[in-house]
């Protein structure tokens, strides 16, 4: 799998929810929770992409010079299962290496506040992802935000669409946090120092 990039080449960062106030707390949302902290990091605002069916902002992460990295934020407004199209859409436009793509999204086979980063593999079950891999390869980063299984018998369509619960709005501020600087961590400073220091 060839992911050499230039330290020119941009980053495409993509937050996977669902578009609308009725999602925004649910635990799907989770990938949008944490773009919309690192446009807050960078100071800027979301703004609709063109033609894509996404908001983006572009800004820069990491210490001034050198050491900092050209980022594109993204949060495809197409719904999870639709996200594949918006976010090659502007990897084309942005001329993205496949390498220097980030997908933040839930994922239910990691207890709660637990993250995992990792590059390329399956898409697990997740909507956002197959169709991201569909349209483009699984070549790509995945900041894996984790959620837990659902309780008792609860499907897991319900339990993503729930929002966070009491007990775990309690460490959500945080676990948005330490995912904002993991992916952080990710573009400047590349995956194995991010995974030594964020996987847990």
């Amino acid at each position: 799998m060839d992911v050499t990039t230039a330290a020119s080449d941009p980053w495409l960062i993509v937050g996977l929810g669902n578009p609308g106030p009725e999602y925004a707390m649910n635990r799907h949302n989770v990938g949008f929770m944490v773009a919309d902290l690192l446009a807050e990091r960078i100071g800027g605002k979301f703004k609709r992409a063109g033609k894509a069916q996404a908001q983006v902002l572009e800004g820069r992460i990491g210490p001034a010079g050198p050491g900092s990295r050209r980022v594109v934020l993204a949060k495809p407004m197409s719904y999870m299962n639709l996200s594949g199209g918006p976010v090659n859409a502007l990897r084309d436009f942005y001329k993205v290496p496949l390498g220097n793509v980030v997908a933040v999204h839930d994922e239910l086979d990691i207890d709660y506040a637990t993250l995992r980063l990792k590059l390329g593999g399956g898409d697990n079950g997740h909507n956002g992802l197959k169709s991201m891999t569909k349209a483009m390869g699984p070549d790509y980063h995945r900041v894996r935000c984790g959620i837990g299984r659902p309780p008792g018998r609860m499907q897991v369509a319900d339990f993503v669409l729930k929002d966070f619960s009491s007990a775990e709005r309690k460490e959500l501020d945080w676990f948005v946090d330490r995912a904002a600087d993991a992916v952080e961590c990710l573009v400047t400073e590349g995956l194995e120092r991010a995974q030594s220091a964020y996987n847990s």
